[in-house]
C-alpha cells in the first residue's frame, strides 16, 4: 500500500516537474516577446524626443515590462500546461499512467496546485512589486521628458467629512518622491447648511500648491469675496489629513493600487465621499486570480487528455487554447463592466474564473469518466 501511494507521489512529482518546465518555457516566450515589443515601442516613441542611450532604453523597459507580463500570466499558465500535457500525451505516459489505475484527477491536481499557489504568490508579492517599477518608470518618463513634452490633467481631490469638505481641482499635476505640487489649482471650501446640504463658503485660486506635512501651501493666492475686490497673497496655508501616498492613491487609477493597499483605500475613499466601485472591482479580482491561474491549468489539461491513438489531440489543443482566450476576454469585458458599474463588483471578477474552473471540471469528468 505505502509502495503505490508512494509511486503515485512520485508521478505527481514528475507531472509537476513537467509542468513547471512547460509554464516556464512559456513564461521565457511570452516575457521575451513583450520586452523586445516594449523596447522597440520606447526607441521609437521616447527615444524620438529624448537622446538615450541602449542601456537606458533597457532599463526603462525593465521597469515597464513586468507589469505588461503579469497580465498575460493565464495565458502562460494556458499554454505551458497545455504544452507539458501534450508532451506527456505524445510519450504516451499518460496512458501508462492510466494503464497503472491511477486517476487523470492525481496527476492534474498538481498542475492546478502549482497554478493557484503562483496565483496567490502573483497577487501578494509579484502585482505590487510590479507596481512599484511602474510607478519608477513613470517617475524617470516624467523626468525625461520635463520641459519637452507638456501634459495637463484634469484631477479632482476631496478631503474633509459630512460638516466640512475642501474639494481641490488642478489643471496640470507633477507626482513626486517627496512631495505633489499641483498647478493651476481652484479650492472650494464647503460647509454645511442648515438643511445639512454642502455649501461652498470660500474660493480660492492658486497658481501652485505644494502638500507639506498637514497642510497645503498655496502660491500666489487670490480670494474673490461677495461684494469686495479679491484678496491676494503669496502663500497660504489649508490645514489637511491626506499625505503623500493617499493622494496618490486617489490620483491613481485602481489598477495602480496594490492589494494590500487597497482595503484601506476603500475605506479612505468611502470616508471621503468618492465612488469606490472600481477599487471594490480591482480587490475581488485581486482575490479571484488565483482560481483563474488554476482554472486556465485545468482548462489546458483537460483539453490534452486525449490519447493519441484516438486522434483529434492538435484539434482538441487548438479548442483548449480557443476556449482560453474566451474566458481571458469575457474576464475583461466584465471587469470593463463592473467598473462602469453595469455588473456589481464581485459578480464581475469572480463569474469568468468560476465559470472557467467549472468548465474545465466537465470537461475533465467527460474525458475521465465518459
Amino acid at each position: 500500500m505505502s509502495a503505490g501511494v508512494s509511486g503515485v507521489g512520485r508521478i505527481q512529482r514528475y507531472v509537476l516537474g513537467r509542468t513547471l518546465l512547460g509554464v516556464g518555457a512559456a513564461f521565457a516566450v511570452i516575457a521575451s516577446v513583450i520586452v523586445l515589443v516594449d523596447f522597440v515601442e520606447l526607441s521609437r516613441t521616447l527615444g524620438g524626443v529624448v537622446d538615450l542611450s541602449f542601456v537606458q532604453l533597457l532599463a526603462l523597459t525593465a521597469l515597464k515590462s513586468p507589469a505588461v507580463i503579469l497580465k498575460l500570466l493565464p495565458f502562460i499558465f494556458l499554454f505551458g500546461t497545455m504544452g507539458a500535457f501534450v508532451t506527456l500525451n505524445r510519450r504516451s505516459e499518460l496512458v501508462a499512467m492510466r494503464a497503472a489505475g491511477i486517476s487523470a484527477w492525481r496527476f492534474v491536481a498538481p498542475a492546478v496546485g502549482a497554478a493557484f499557489a503562483v496565483g496567490v504568490l502573483t497577487v501578494t508579492a509579484l502585482h505590487p512589486a510590479a507596481a512599484w517599477l511602474a510607478n519608477r518608470y513613470e517617475d524617470h518618463r516624467a523626468g525625461l521628458l520635463d520641459g519637452r513634452q507638456g501634459a495637463t490633467h484634469d484631477m479632482w481631490l476631496r478631503q474633509g467629512d459630512a460638516r466640512n469638505q475642501m474639494v481641490i481641482h488642478a489643471d496640470a499635476h507633477d507626482l513626486v518622491r517627496e512631495t505633489i505640487r499641483l498647478k493651476g489649482v481652484s479650492v472650494y471650501l464647503q460647509s454645511a447648511g442648515p438643511g445639512g446640504e454642502l455649501m461652498v463658503s470660500r474660493r480660492l485660486e492658486a497658481a501652485q500648491a505644494d502638500l507639506v506635512p498637514g497642510a497645503w501651501r498655496l502660491s500666489d493666492v487670490r480670494e474673490a469675496l461677495p461684494g469686495a475686490q479679491s484678496v491676494r497673497a503669496e502663500r497660504l496655508e489649508l490645514a489637511s489629513d491626506l499625505d503623500l501616498r493617499s493622494v496618490l492613491e486617489k490620483v491613481e487609477s485602481p489598477e495602480g493600487v496594490p492589494f494590500w493597499r487597497l482595503p484601506g483605500t476603500i475605506a479612505r475613499a468611502q470616508a471621503s465621499g468618492y465612488a469606490v466601485a472600481g477599487y471594490q472591482l480591482r480587490l475581488h479580482q485581486f482575490l479571484a486570480e488565483p482560481l483563474l491561474f488554476a482554472a486556465m491549468a485545468l482548462l489546458a489539461a483537460a483539453f490534452s487528455m486525449r490519447l493519441m491513438r484516438l486522434g483529434g489531440l492538435a484539434g482538441l489543443a487548438i479548442l483548449g487554447a480557443a476556449v482560453g482566450f474566451v474566458v481571458f476576454f469575457a474576464n475583461q469585458l466584465c471587469g470593463a463592466l463592473g467598473a462602469a458599474g453595469q455588473l456589481p463588483p464581485a459578480l464581475a471578477a469572480w463569474a469568468p474564473p468560476v465559470l472557467a474552473f467549472l468548465s474545465g471540471v466537465t470537461v475533465l469528468c467527460y474525458t475521465e469518466d465518459g
